[in-house]
């Protein structure tokens, strides 16, 4: 088990209800992603192990489930709208049809660093604030496998969850991370 939870960090899972939003990224998190490429369609879409499992216990606990995600391939051409709008359909019918949800994903093709929307800039947990008021950034997780969706989360004034799929040495204790799993079912399960 990759986790440390302390003392706090057990309290504070224990408070987490309906009133609570969970920011997820997608590659690295939900799926295995290309390392220095692009998931551009379905087929190469592969679910990690025992993400749906957590996909289902997440949708039990949080109020709101929004997915944040940069897709540079949009941007540079590599793939289209429609493609990724494919991927997402058939991931979310994955999701659903093993009784988890996402409420809305966000996502950002733009090419420039310092566009609004591009994590670590929080732009798309704004757009989310938006689209769902209920949202309390105080009462909300980020959980994602780079420093640049911790940073997202700092920016935004949430919780952060690094999961450890793709970039175990990242170190922690980190100023980024509060709280540290191997991967999604794991934090899943410490729910």
């Amino acid at each position: 088990m990759d986790s440390q939870l302390t003392t706090f960090d057990t309290q504070l899972f224990s408070q987490i209800d309906k009133a609570w939003t969970l920011f997820i990224d997608r590659d690295g998190v939900i799926n295995h992603e290309k390392k220095a490429d692009y998931i551009r369609n379905w087929d190469e879409f592969k679910f990690y192990d025992g993400v749906l499992e957590a996909m289902k216990i997440i949708n039990e606990k949080f109020g709101v489930i929004v997915m944040v995600t940069n897709q540079k391939g949009v941007g540079k051409g590599l793939m289209t709208v429609s493609d990724l709008d494919n991927i997402h359909e058939n991931m979310l019918n994955s999701v659903v049809n093993n009784n988890g949800r996402v409420d809305k994903i966000y996502y950002c093709s733009d090419l420039e660093d310092t566009s609004p929307n591009r994590k670590p800039n929080a732009g798309m947990a704004f757009q989310a604030k938006n689209d769902f008021p209920t949202i309390d950034f105080n009462k909300s997780f980020m959980v994602g496998n780079k420093l640049s969706d911790m940073n997202f989360g700092r920016n935004a004034g949430v919780k952060t969850v690094f999961v450890a799929t793709t970039n175990p040495e990242t170190p922690f204790p980190h100023p980024s991370i509060d709280v540290r799993f191997a991967d999604l079912l794991e934090f899943a399960k410490a729910l």
